[in-house]
Formats: C-alpha cells, sequence, structure tokens
C-alpha cells in the first residue's frame, strides 16, 4: 500500500502557524529576563503571523481541520498565556502579585473559552466568513490587554505604581473576550473602490507611525479600538431598550 504524500506547500500555512506559537513562547522567556520591549514585539509578531496563515491555506487551498485545531492552540499561547505573563512580570509582580496573578488567570481562561466558543461557532458555519465576531477576538484582546505595557514602553505612564487598576484592566479585557458584543470583522469589511487609495495611503502611513514611534502608535491604535468597541456597545445597548 503506497504512502501519502503531502506537497510541502501544504505544510506552509502550520509552519507560519508554528512560527507564531514560537514567537509566544519566546515573548515569555524574554518576559523572565525584564526585556519587555523585544517580548511585546515578539507577541505583535505573533499576531501578525496569525493573521497571514489562515490567508496562505487559503490561497494555497491547504486549508484542513488539523491545522484549524494547531491554530486555536497556538493562539492560547501566543494572546492568552504569552501576553498575561508579560503584563504580570511589567505591572504586577510586587506587592499585589498574589492578586494580580488572579487576574492573569482570569485573563487566559476567557481568552481559551472564546478561542473554544470560535471554534464550536467556525464549525457551525462551515468556514464561511462571518460579518461579525462575538466578543472581541484573541488576537484583538492580546492587543488590548497589552495596553498597559504599551503605555509604560512610550513613557506615557508609569503603569507599576498601579498594579489594582492593571489587574482590574486585564479582568475587564478578559470580559470582552467572552461578552457577547459584536466586534467588526476586516473580512466582512466592505469599501467602495474610488475609496480603496485613502485606505492603503493610511495603511502606510501607520506602518510608517509604527516604526518610528512604535508604542505611541500602538497605544493610539488600542484606544481606537476601545472606542469603537464602546460604540457598539452603546448601540446594542440602545437597539435592546427600543426592542
Amino acid at each position: 500500500m503506497a504512502r501519502e504524500r503531502l506537497s510541502l506547500l501544504a505544510l506552509v500555512p502550520n509552519l507560519v502557524t508554528i512560527l507564531g506559537m514560537c514567537a509566544g513562547l519566546t515573548a515569555i522567556r524574554f518576559t523572565f529576563d525584564e526585556r519587555f520591549e523585544l517580548a511585546a514585539a515578539l507577541i505583535i509578531i505573533a499576531a501578525a503571523l496569525d493573521g497571514m496563515d489562515g490567508l496562505i491555506a487559503r490561497k494555497l487551498n491547504a486549508a484542513s481541520s488539523f491545522g484549524a485545531e494547531l491554530d486555536s492552540f497556538a493562539d492560547f499561547v501566543s494572546f492568552g498565556v504569552a501576553p498575561g505573563v508579560l503584563v504580570f512580570g511589567y505591572a504586577l509582580a510586587g506587592p499585589m502579585a498574589g492578586v494580580g496573578w488572579v487576574f492573569v488567570l482570569i485573563f487566559a481562561v476567557c481568552a481559551c473559552l472564546r478561542l473554544a466558543r470560535f471554534n464550536i461557532s467556525r464549525a457551525a458555519s462551515q468556514g464561511s466568513s462571518p460579518r461579525h465576531f462575538v466578543g472581541v477576538p484573541a488576537p484583538a484582546g492580546a492587543m488590548l490587554g497589552l495596553l498597559p505595557v504599551f503605555l509604560g514602553l512610550a513613557g506615557i505612564a508609569d503603569v507599576g505604581k498601579a498594579p489594582v487598576l492593571v489587574a482590574l484592566y486585564l479582568g475587564v479585557v478578559g470580559f470582552l473576550m467572552v461578552s457577547r458584543l459584536p466586534t467588526p470583522s476586516l473580512k466582512a469589511v466592505r469599501i467602495a473602490r474610488e475609496n480603496a487609495i485613502w485606505v492603503l495611503i493610511g495603511m502606510s502611513a501607520f506602518a510608517g507611525l509604527l516604526v518610528l514611534r512604535t508604542w505611541v502608535t500602538l497605544v493610539v491604535a488600542d484606544l481606537a479600538y476601545l472606542g469603537v468597541l464602546a460604540w457598539l456597545a452603546l448601540r446594542q445597548r440602545q437597539g435592546a431598550g427600543r426592542g
């Protein structure tokens, strides 16, 4: 009986996923060494790779159930465990370390539950792209959870002096991940063809600012996303009131 052979291209999406997971794990390692900038950068790289693996799988027609499950495990490491450990090492490892660690656990568990719910909804929709997500996706939750670290690295705030606020904020982000709040999906966003050039210019400007003023740019991006979430929550509440 001949053995089944796989094309090397079919393994590329899984390789990208594993690279992302390695970036998340290495971020934990650099957190222990107190090299917080490098640890944060690695989690950002993991988020970028997470956005690439699914796209590559679709382009190569190499999507598989194995790859989907691998992606979820990698996401839990990179966006559930690594951000929590980094925030703990950066702002919570002090007199309030015990309480801070409880909120790190809450954040990680919420990320795990969010990913499990996503897997179920993905199976139910049979791979079709959702018009919106339910709750904040794990990669976005990781970026939001890292806001205290971004504030500190940008020199905007000394978050180490407010561990209680940082811990509570981490818990709120965890709640947003498991909430029923509809959040935007980039896959469902449609723009007029004549406006495409402005989107490209805007993304180019964002990429340039990300290189020149990395942490300040990420702070602004997080605050903008929180503003969008607040607007969506208000609109949902008004809709429920009218109903």
